[in-house]
């Protein structure tokens, strides 16, 4: 199962972007989304926890994909957002048997959502959305002593799907600036839940492109095999979106 699960986003993207193209003229809209993420990373397995800053961020970054489809039709819509990251970095620990921490994460995320619009008015719509978010996750943590011998070794390497459910709310501030809040949760068992929200500034360029900045956070917890495993990034966001 993991392997199909590990190509839902790029599978999820095309058949959206083509169901958009086939249904031009036809009352459909598409959104494109192209957005960089420079979040705060924890993480932990166990008791063993790392921390990333938002300012080292880029410069520990080893690989990053974000981006966003979203058809819609009338009061319908349908969204895909896809996040990958590899992040690679060391800190030092004080005052513990530990003198310093290395992780490795790459992690993927998916959502898909289906949403309709509850209320519209023309300053401020509200949608509610239900649907999935995928995460995968290959972590390794590394303890390492003042000599360099390896003195904890945990990691982690699992996917999994949890259902969630969501509202998004997007209003008018002036002529060619406007709002965004989404906001999710989900989760299975009492264990395992996952969270996110979102909050930007959209200001329209004209009448297809539009800049967006703003704030994420998004976190993930679950128990594997026996074991707690958290991941949760946060931090300032920044993207383009084209419409036709």
């Amino acid at each position: 199962m993991n392997r199909p699960l590990r190509h839902l986003a790029a599978a999820s993207v095309l058949a959206l972007s083509s169901s958009a193209a086939l249904a031009q003229g036809s009352g459909w809209s598409t959104t494109l989304d192209i957005y960089l993420f420079t979040p705060e990373t924890r993480t932990g397995i166990g008791a063993t926890e790392s921390e990333l800053s938002f300012s080292d961020a880029l410069e520990n970054l080893d690989l990053a994909f974000m981006g966003t489809v979203a058809v819609s039709n009338g009061r319908w819509s349908f969204l895909g957002d896809y996040m990958m990251t590899d992040l690679s970095f060391g800190q030092p620990v004080q005052g513990q048997a530990v003198s310093t921490l290395n992780s490795e994460l790459k992690t993927e995320l998916f959502s898909g959502y289906a949403g309709y619009r509850v209320y519209e008015d023309p300053s401020v719509s509200v949608d509610l959305a239900a649907g999935f978010r995928w995460f995968r996750t290959r972590t390794k943590l590394t303890g390492l002593d003042g000599n360099g011998a390896v003195v904890v070794g945990r990691s982690v390497d699992d996917s999994w799907v949890d259902p969630v459910i969501g509202v998004r709310l997007r209003f008018a501030i002036a002529e060619r600036w406007g709002g965004t809040v989404v906001a999710d949760y989900g989760g299975v068992q009492s264990d395992r839940e996952t969270w996110q929200v979102l909050l930007t500034a959209d200001y329209r360029i004209n009448d297809n492109w539009t800049a967006r900045f703003g704030y994420r956070q998004i976190s993930v917890d679950n128990v594997i095999n026996g074991t707690p495993f958290s991941f949760d990034q946060s931090g300032p966001v920044f993207g383009v979106s084209y419409r036709f």
